[in-house]
């Protein structure tokens, strides 16, 4: 039986993968220390669903204890570890970067150093398409250079993945970087767009629409982004024999066992007809406030995610009609509205 670890299982995303992995049958060991970012009654409710698997366990802790972190490790004797714990939130990362520096940074760090000690099969770490930062040549491929990040939170990220290839070149671990686009989908972050908008639309209120609605994001519902993580498993990358075995386009390190892989839906979709499709889903037209854009954002998103078809031979594909269709009716279901 596969044995993985998973920081962030509270999460979004992290809850998404566990249980996938869970349903399969791997044995998972979860981390977590249930922040108040958000409502921790929502991470407790994820936790719980959790629990109701017997291959399930868990440790409540913060990235930034080592001792804890590496004990969690060492009792679950993963084969695969999956980083997922960060603090999130390009914009709360202007109000408060010492939360990201701690969490993405010395968090990440530690849990680095807890795999080395462990040495699994494949370390796989999130990072994010805000690392793209200002470059405006879409859709993004892992080759592209990611130099001009616009917010902390994407440098932190961007940091994330200096360290892990020199961590994999020094130690020759196996890592693989994941950069996610625009994630949505049921139990997802009441801090992003698609829980504020549909909150506020089905209260007929205003919802904020920034850039003056000049936007537009590679929407990934989050049961494709997990079936991406969970196949890049056995894409373990390895060290080359030099540069000329690398495939073109492929990010694989010519020095090193890292890699950094896309997983994004392919498709930049206006910010105008997200919105639509959240009022198709509910039946309520929305109460546009148009503003200026928010410091930290970009104006778009595109992903490359041929890189990932080419390791898996799969590829993410729900239509954001149906994604958010699919969220409205958890989020009515949940909020009893």
């Amino acid at each position: 039986m596969t044995r993985v670890f998973v920081t962030g299982t509270a999460g979004f995303i992290g809850f998404h993968l566990a249980k996938l992995l869970l349903e399969e049958g791997a044995e998972v060991h979860g981390f977590d220390a249930v922040n108040d970012y958000y409502d921790p009654a929502l991470k407790e409710a994820r936790l719980a669903i959790l629990g109701g698997f017997p291959n399930f366990t868990f440790t409540r802790g913060k990235l930034e204890n080592a001792e804890v972190l590496t004990a969690a490790m060492k009792a679950a004797q993963p084969s695969i570890v999956v980083h997922l714990a960060a603090q999130a939130g390009v914009r709360y990362s202007i109000e408060n970067p010492r939360a990201y520096l701690d969490s993405n940074i010395v968090g990440t760090f530690n849990l680095m150093e807890a795999a080395l000690k462990l040495r699994p099969d494949h370390l796989l770490m999130a990072s994010t398409s805000s690392v793209y930062g200002a470059n405006t040549d879409m859709p993004y491929r892992e080759i592209d250079k990611t130099e001009t990040q616009m917010s902390f939170y994407a440098a932190t990220k961007k940091a994330n993945e200096a360290m892990a290839h020199s961590w994999a070149h020094i130690h020759g671990l196996p890592i693989t970087m994941f950069r996610f686009f625009t994630v949505y989908g049921p139990w997802g972050r009441p801090d992003m767009a698609p829980h504020l908008f549909t909150d506020a639309i089905l209260a007929n209120r205003e919802i904020k629409v920034f850039n003056h609605g000049k936007m537009s994001r590679d929407f990934t519902y989050v049961e494709d982004l997990v079936r991406g993580i969970r196949l890049l498993f056995d894409a373990v990358p390895v060290r080359p024999d030099g540069p000329d075995v690398i495939a073109l386009g492929d990010s694989l390190s010519p020095v090193a066992p890292y890699r950094v892989v896309n997983i994004g839906n392919s498709n930049s979709v206006a910010l105008e007809d997200f919105i639509t499709a959240i009022e198709t889903a509910t039946g309520v037209p929305a109460l546009k406030h148009y503003m200026e854009m928010q410091k930290g954002d970009v104006p778009a998103t595109w992903a490359d995610a041929s890189l990932l078809k080419s390791l898996t031979g799969y590829r993410p594909e729900k239509s954001v009609q149906d994604g958010v269709s699919e969220f409205v009716s958890w989020f009515r279901e949940y909020y009893d509205r």
